[in-house]
């Protein structure tokens, strides 16, 4: 039997995500949470084999998310489920540890047949998500090669307009470190100013903005 812990702020997602792995006879859904915090204390808990992840969360990403509950239990493999295929947040969730990356829009088949996968150690993504990695590849602008994970997360919440003060309690960072970060990307990316910073995030996909603020 795998055993399965949902991560998503979304009680109506979670609920549909249990009635498909429950159906299955060699899956069990063993626990949920909605941010970060819940899931840490899950993994410790309920010690799932698999995690099933959304990045879009309250409060600290699920990127963020992934570091800390891999930090707690290593082997845990992770399925990243996203509505994102930007390469930048594809190869983020990589870099901390996902196993898998499908996107909402997949099969619910697909996301079953991931789970196994990710569980017997296969790396799984669906074809939207290769194609954004292989495109990538061929950019030298991608983001997630010019800054460390812990830098794209702090970035990633800065241009979401999250205060320091915030940015710090999410990562359970000072306040201190979290500036320093911001700094490192600044000079990293060669932003002059935060429009500078936020106009580049939304090229990347990490923020909207409307296509006419993009030129």
């Amino acid at each position: 039997m795998i055993r399965i812990l949902l991560l998503d702020d979304h009680a109506i997602v979670r609920s549909g995500y249990r009635r498909l792995i429950d159906a299955e006879p060699d899956l069990e859904v063993v626990a949920e949470a909605a941010d970060a915090d819940e899931a840490y204390a899950a993994v410790k808990r309920c010690e799932p084999d698999v995690a099933v992840v959304d990045l879009s969360l309250r409060g600290a990403s699920g990127i963020e998310a992934i570091r800390r509950i891999l930090a707690r239990k290593p082997e845990l493999r992770i399925l990243v489920v996203s509505m994102h295929d930007s390469a930048n947040l594809v190869s983020q969730a990589f870099q901390a540890g996902a196993t898998g990356y499908l996107t909402k829009c997949s099969d619910p088949g697909q996301m079953i047949e991931a789970i196994r996968g990710v569980s017997a150690g296969r790396r799984v993504m669906s074809p939207e998500v290769s194609h954004a990695l292989a495109c990538a590849a061929l950019d030298s602008g991608d983001l997630s090669r010019q800054l460390t994970p812990r830098e794209f997360e702090v970035l990633r919440l800065a241009v979401r307009g999250e205060s320091t003060a915030s940015i710090a309690a999410h990562m359970h960072l000072s306040q201190k470190t979290v500036l320093n970060y911001l700094s490192a990307v600044r000079q990293k990316l060669n932003a002059e100013n935060d429009f500078s910073l936020l106009h580049l995030a939304a090229r990347h996909g990490l923020v909207d903005m409307p296509a006419s603020a993009l030129n």
